[in-house]
């Protein structure tokens, strides 16, 4: 029998609280085969990361403490016995990391090559051309355009998707036995995400290492995977073979994973969460309660639906400075022409950068058109001064991607919510406002007591519930939800869609949901925009344009979704 790589014996791992010390992972095992990847699957708080860095080494020494019984093996070596110095020397070499956030993780004053370029005067003896030459060789490895160019590049200056690529040439540089990828695709655009895992399985099978694949969507597991470990609060549910896991879960709580997420092949009236399954005993619940075996909600328009709102020839140019006597433009938006019918859900689907959420932020006049026309109502709100345009601010609001940036941390929920109450007069007095406030949080299933709490007191789908409920304190009409869900684990992106469903149906809201998870863009739509480089490809109502895609683009980004969802 062939020795584990590594082997998780009994890990054991508390973080200094008010009370004590909390036990946040639960004594757990597994092992990692040579040339082999094993996907830790779970949600937030499930302490995924936290074994990560634990096998790392990269735990907080004044917060965090490991069992002394507890054993973390690699070749044979327990990595928890080491001193600094010598795992230091293992880590950046032997084990090598890729975090969640490339833009979080990679320097900002620094050029990319630099950056890479420091991995290899630490841990090789090669010569500064030498270095220089690797890197160039590594971007070249990773499919970054352009390597020369790139490597005198600073981060901002790349997308998304090319700063993990960054990332991932720079975890490989030092030819690592064991790759840990933590959160290597979340909040990528379909087509990137599919870009970022064949490029790892690509690595891994040419260089003959093993990874530690760390996700909380097991719609990318299969894709990867061949063996799957499920965490949850700090204890392995189930683990084993990634088809078994997948195709026959043991655990009631892998099954609720799984069913969580939107399908393709089927739109429920309401998704499955986890707290469906984990409220029941275990040995009554139905093990096959699949999505087609719920009841499903028709969606789509028929063109006889009263307009809300009609942009035409919308368009965007952003310019910047090129020396001081010449500019550059960029087109973000070319001429797009829409319409958004009442009680219905337009989705707007593209890659980064193709102009969806440049739309979004015009329609809220955040940022200045360039030309065309948007009619609400039969006006046009481009044209109306600001103190005109107040009145339609309550028609329309946007709820941003990140509930943790779109919240002020210095105001309680109750302020955060009365604000947008206070400046548009709605309420006779504070009082009244308050009465509002309380309604809504109950509306989004949220307690009385967050009335008095922080935005940082509560879970990244709790702020999003906020976030919601400061749309509504205006009653709008339409509200945009821009990847509103996208950061979100499985359950509670179930939640929050779930929660937008039953506002549509309770006040007629019509919904813009910018998006780039195309499995939730056909469950919550009832037509499809498709963009690209600023221009409208395609706009069909969504199962026919599911079904038959007419553009190669479209084709493109349905041929990136991952098989499981089929």
């Amino acid at each position: 029998m062939t020795q584990a790589l590594l082997s998780v014996e009994h890990l054991r791992v508390f973080f200094k609280s008010e009370q004590g010390y909390t036990e946040a992972i639960k004594s757990i095992s597994f092992q990692i085969e040579p040339n082999q990847t094993v996907a830790l699957v779970g949600e937030s708080g499930s302490g995924k990361s936290v074994t990560s860095l634990a096998t790392m080494g990269l735990l907080p020494a004044h917060q965090a403490k490991i069992d002394p019984a507890s054993k973390i093996v690699f070749e044979g070596v327990n990595l928890l016995t080491l001193s600094a110095n010598e795992l230091r020397k293992r880590c950046g070499k032997d084990i090598a990391m890729i975090f969640q956030e490339p833009m979080s993780s990679l320097n900002p004053v620094f050029t990319v090559g630099s950056q890479v370029a420091e991995i290899l005067k630490l841990h090789t003896r090669l010569s500064k051309q030498q270095i220089k030459e690797k890197v160039i060789d590594l971007f070249q490895e990773v499919g970054l355009p352009s390597p020369q160019d790139k490597y005198h590049a600073y981060p901002s200056e790349l997308s998304g998707g090319q700063q993990q690529r960054v990332m991932i040439a720079m975890a490989i540089a030092c030819e690592p036995k064991l790759l840990i990828a933590d959160e290597p695709t979340t909040a990528l655009d379909v087509t990137i995400q599919k870009q970022i895992i064949d490029l790892l399985e690509t690595i891994r099978q040419r260089r003959q290492m093993s990874m530690l694949f760390i996700t909380h969507d097991l719609s990318v597991v299969g894709e990867i995977a061949d063996r799957v470990v499920v965490m949850r609060h700090g204890v392995i549910r189930e683990q084993g073979d990634a088809k078994q896991v997948l195709e026959q879960p043991k655990d009631i709580y892998t099954q609720a994973l799984l069913n969580c997420r939107p399908r393709l092949n089927s739109r429920p009236y309401r998704l499955p969460v986890t707290s469906d399954y984990m409220d029941q005993d275990a040995n009554k619940i139905d093990f096959k309660p699949q999505h087609e075996h719920l009841q499903q909600r028709s969606r789509g328009v028929t063109g006889d639906e009263p307009i809300i709102l009609e942009a035409k020839n919308l368009r965007k140019v952003f310019s910047t400075r090129q020396g001081l006597f010449s500019k550059k433009e960029f087109v973000a938006v070319k001429d797009a022409s829409f319409r958004l019918a009442k009680g219905k859900t337009l989705g707007l689907v593209g890659e980064s950068g193709s102009g969806k959420t440049t739309i979004g932020l015009l329609l809220m006049r955040l940022h200045e058109a360039s030309g065309g026309q948007i009619l609400i109502d039969g006006q046009d709100i481009l044209k109306m001064s600001d103190k005109a345009f107040a009145a339609y601010q309550r028609k329309i609001q946007i709820i941003f991607q990140n509930p943790y940036a779109s919240l002020n941390p210095r105001f309680t929920i109750g302020q955060i919510l009365l604000e947008p109450m206070q400046v548009h007069n709605i309420g006779e007095n504070d009082q009244e406002r308050q009465a509002i406030a309380l309604n809504l949080l109950e509306r989004v299933s949220l307690p009385a007591s967050a009335y008095h709490r922080y935005p940082h007191e509560f879970s990244g789908g709790q702020r999003q519930r906020i976030a919601i409920a400061r749309c509504l304190t205006l009653k709008p009409e339409i509200i945009i939800c821009d990847e509103s869900v996208s950061a979100l684990d499985v359950s509670v992106q179930a939640q929050v869609l779930n929660l937008l469903q039953e506002l549509q149906d309770e006040y007629q809201l019509s919904y813009i949901f910018i998006s780039h998870d195309l499995s939730v863009v056909k469950y919550i739509s009832d037509q499809v925009m498709v963009m690209n480089h600023g221009d409208i490809v395609e706009i069909a109502n969504s199962d026919e344009l599911y079904q038959h895609p007419q553009h190669e683009y479209t084709k493109k980004l349905l041929q990136a979704i991952p098989r499981d969802l089929d």
